[in-house]
């Protein structure tokens, strides 16, 4: 019997398992693929209270050597289910089944695909879904960015050091980015904003993408741009669906909760990114990974 059950280990779940093992209770982790979440991806933070600049790599492997070194127990292994049986919560994986008396759901968000008819397919071959992950692989060659978030524009930053040029298309006349990296995007000499606009087909050949069909929703006139690669960053999508008998979700697939992190069954709670909420910050993960552990204390306490 653990105390306390937390499935994702992103910065919110992570972020849970320090707090839940400094109140003295056992904190197991469990998550599906690697650590860090999302972050990890990201190439520098700027906006973390207290650390003026850290990679996004580092800062996810200091939480989970803390969490570690603290005593929470990590796996990786994928849940597919929880029962609830009284007091007890059953939380199952792929692998095993483990019992606990406190659930913290923190499993993050993922990114959102365009929808295109071709796009899975193209994965790999000109379609990405992370910058520095696959950009090294566009050195000296065209790309475009599609998204108009801090990320989309952090992606753009990190490309134009590599890539011959880069297009930023964006639905919107404005970005949801912060001014910084908008203004720090404009003063690069190869990087051309493509606004009001959408992707509406993807051209390939039998190598893979060469090309963007681009629609500007104001006008409907479409453009060819032709690229070697796209980076898709326009949001992420939650995916909490193995979750909706303990905990009610929005019509986007969020974990309803306030900010006592409750969900509607008792002893079960949630974290970070894939909950209802209107910030969705590293900082705010890092907070909500705290309340909820605090509170799942706390009702192991009252039991």
């Amino acid at each position: 019997m653990v105390d306390v059950i937390i499935i994702g280990a992103g910065t919110a779940g992570l972020s849970a398992a320090i707090y839940t093992v400094r109140a003295g209770k056992s904190a197991l982790v469990l998550e599906a693929s690697s650590y860090g979440g999302q972050i990890i991806n990201t190439p520098d933070i700027e906006n973390y209270p207290g650390i003026a600049h850290i990679s996004g790599f580092d800062f996810a492997t200091g939480l989970y050597n803390q969490a570690k070194d603290l005593g929470a127990d990590i796996r990786f292994e994928r849940v597919t289910g929880i029962i609830t049986e009284g007091n007890v919560k059953k939380v199952i994986t792929s692998q095993n089944e483990y019992e606990c008396k406190a659930v913290i759901l923190a499993t993050g968000a993922k990114n959102r695909p365009l929808g295109l008819p071709n796009e899975q397919e193209l994965v790999g071959k000109g379609v990405s879904y992370c910058a520095t992950c696959d950009g090294m692989f566009y050195r000296n060659k065209v790309v475009a960015v599609n998204g108009g978030g801090n990320t989309a524009l952090e992606d753009a930053q990190f490309l134009s050091n590599y890539c011959e040029k880069v297009y930023v298309i964006h639905r919107r006349d404005k970005f949801r980015a912060d001014q910084k990296e908008v203004e720090r995007l404009k003063a690069k000499d190869n990087v051309e904003f493509v606004l009001d606009s959408t992707i509406t087909k993807l051209n390939e050949d039998a190598s893979g993408l060469v090309s963007l069909e681009v629609t500007n929703k104001n006008t409907g006139d479409t453009r060819t741009i032709e690229v070697s690669g796209l980076f898709v960053a326009i949001g992420q999508a939650p995916d909490n669906t193995a979750f909706e008998n303990v905990a009610s979700l929005d019509e986007k697939g969020y974990i309803k909760a306030g900010e006592d992190l409750k969900t509607g069954t008792e002893g079960i709670f949630t974290a970070g990114d894939c909950r209802t909420k209107t910030v969705r910050q590293l900082t705010t993960a890092a907070s909500d990974g705290a309340v909820a552990a605090l509170a799942a204390c706390g009702y192991i306490d009252a039991m």
